[in-house]
């Protein structure tokens, strides 16, 4: 498989995996989104909103502009249908952009300096896996969040995503 597949698999992967955290958490009762949790994130909605941020900061990186943000998470988040709209754009961006590439610029190496200070270099493909990575991280502590209510969360395993989604999305 070359990179750019595989690459193409994992947005679309990423993509897919969201959608059902969202729309799980959609179903929640809203003050469980909400509700003060423990880990390093204020509830559900700021877990979410995390991830978002991230996924900005590796866009802009990407197109090579200034992201604006001088930390990993804002002090507030949007609710949860806000960035659940926020989410699906970025989403599909990375798909796009995964689509897209070339073999080649995908071992481009962008220069940037981290939200916390230093400096850093990856190249564009390690910069998407890095973003889905980060993602799936993420997710798992918002699954965990599910159990606490206790809600099962919804399965967003690769292997589930592999047979569940249909050759459109996984070619």
């Amino acid at each position: 498989m070359s990179f750019q597949r595989t690459l193409r698999l994992m947005t679309r992967y990423s993509a897919w995996a969201n959608q059902l955290i969202f729309e799980a958490a959609g179903r929640l009762p809203p003050e469980e989104v909400i509700r003060p949790r423990a880990g390093p994130f204020k509830n559900i909605v700021h877990t979410l909103n995390h991830i978002y941020v991230i996924d900005q900061i590796f866009q802009s990186h990407l197109q090579g502009r200034p992201h604006g943000f001088s930390a990993r998470n804002t002090a507030d988040s949007p609710a949860l249908g806000d960035l659940w709209t926020a989410q699906r754009a970025i989403d599909e961006w990375y798909v796009s952009f995964s689509d897209a590439a070339k073999e080649g610029e995908l071992e481009e190496v962008i220069r940037f300096v981290f939200v916390g200070g230093g400096e850093g270099a990856m190249t564009r493909g390690e910069m998407v896996l890095h973003v889905v990575n980060h993602t799936t991280y993420h997710r798992g502590f918002v699954s965990g969040c599910f159990y606490q209510i206790p809600i099962p969360p919804p399965t967003t395993d690769l292997p589930v995503f592999l047979r569940d989604a249909g050759p459109e999305l996984v070619d």
